[in-house]
C-alpha cells in the first residue's frame, strides 16, 4: 500500500476564467489533505508558481425545509 503523507499531485485545470488556478489538486501534510492550487505568475527573475493550500470544501447540502409542501408534483 503506497503511503501520501506529506506529499501531493496537481493536476492542470481546463477551466476557461482567467483568474481560476493554472492547476488543483491535494496535498496530505502529517496526515491531513487539504486542497491544493497553482497560478502561473511572472516576476522580475521570470515565471513562477503561486500557491494557495486550503482545507477541502465541503459541498453544500440542499436545505429541503425551504421546500414547500403544496408543489404539484
Amino acid at each position: 500500500m503506497y503511503d501520501n503523507t506529506n506529499s501531493g499531485v496537481l493536476f492542470k485545470n481546463e477551466s476557461e476564467n482567467e483568474k481560476a488556478p493554472a492547476y488543483k489538486g491535494k496535498i496530505n501534510v502529517d496526515g491531513k489533505e487539504y486542497e491544493l492550487a497553482a497560478w502561473i505568475r511572472e516576476g522580475k527573475t521570470g515565471k513562477f508558481m503561486s500557491l494557495k493550500v486550503q482545507e477541502p470544501r465541503k459541498a453544500k447540502s440542499p436545505d429541503f425545509a425551504e421546500i414547500p409542501d403544496d408543489l404539484p408534483f
